[in-house]
């Protein structure tokens, strides 16, 4: 039985990366949890994790005719199971980005929740196809306007391709005041309820120069606290594996956003 979600934010600067290692951490406290950088042009997954030195990453995979397996660039990490992507921008380029249809479906076979860390816009296939794939996204942004146009426009397109909403997590908040706000204004327009309010705070940086997610850098940190319960407040909704993964086999790789 398997979910996958696609852990979204529709600009860079939200702390995404941090949000879907965060949650994976938590998650996996009840469920088996498979973590995939799905960003295969802006990859930063590695460095959180201490992966920078892996040899063999997603974009392996992408690549007609490179001989790797999807057991080689999978990593035991954290309590999850970790599938990061390279930094190589000639790999990016050689990447077919709708091979990821096949390493999704067979992932699903053997994970409870399958997290894919998304690029952080829509500008192209591969940015957007983790959306595609994705049973629901968490919408990752941070207390402003903008940021709520932004995440608008992921949930858009997420919901032309039947892509449901789990929720809206906030992050990097330096002022409580303004979650409420902006949590007002968008609550006529976001399909999923607020998952929680992340604050700002210096371990997370701190846990990315360490190459640790936060809840193994500082899991008593304000904002470990506060992914916690925004994991408990997400409510997994596991499918038939066989039948997901035959989706993402079939699944049409979209045109140019």
């Amino acid at each position: 039985m398997v979910e996958a979600l696609a852990v979204a934010s529709g600009k860079g600067g939200t702390g995404k990366t941090t949000a879907t290692l965060a949650l994976g951490m938590a998650l996996a406290e009840e469920h088996d949890v498979t973590v995939v950088d799905a960003d295969t042009g802006m990859a930063n997954l590695l460095f959180h994790a201490g992966l920078d030195g892996a040899e063999t990453t997603l974009h392996d995979l992408l690549i007609e005719g490179a001989d790797a397996t999807l057991a080689d660039a999978t990593y035991e990490r954290f309590g999850m199971r970790v599938v990061p992507c390279g930094t190589d921008l000639a790999d990016f380029a050689a990447a077919d980005p709708g091979r990821l249809r096949d390493v999704v479906a067979d992932l699903a076979a053997d994970t409870d929740v399958l997290l894919l860390d998304s690029p952080a816009t829509l500008g192209s296939k591969s940015a957007v196809l983790p959306v595609v794939l994705a049973d629901r996204v968490v919408l990752v942004l941070q207390p402003t306007v903008p940021a709520l146009s932004d995440g608008l426009k992921v949930q858009e397109y997420a919901v032309s391709y039947d892509t449901g909403i789990a929720g809206v997590l906030f992050n990097r908040v330096r002022d409580p005041a303004a979650v409420e706000e902006v949590e007002s204004t968008g609550a006529d327009y976001f399909e999923g309820p607020t998952l929680g309010a992340v604050p700002e705070d210096d371990a997370a940086p701190a846990a990315r120069r360490a190459g640790r997610p936060l809840l193994e850098h500082a899991p008593d940190s304000d904002a470990a606290a506060a992914f916690r319960e925004a994991a408990a407040a997400l409510d997994v909704r596991p499918g038939d594996s066989t039948a997901v993964a035959e989706r993402f086999r079939q699944a049409v790789v979209p045109e140019e956003p």
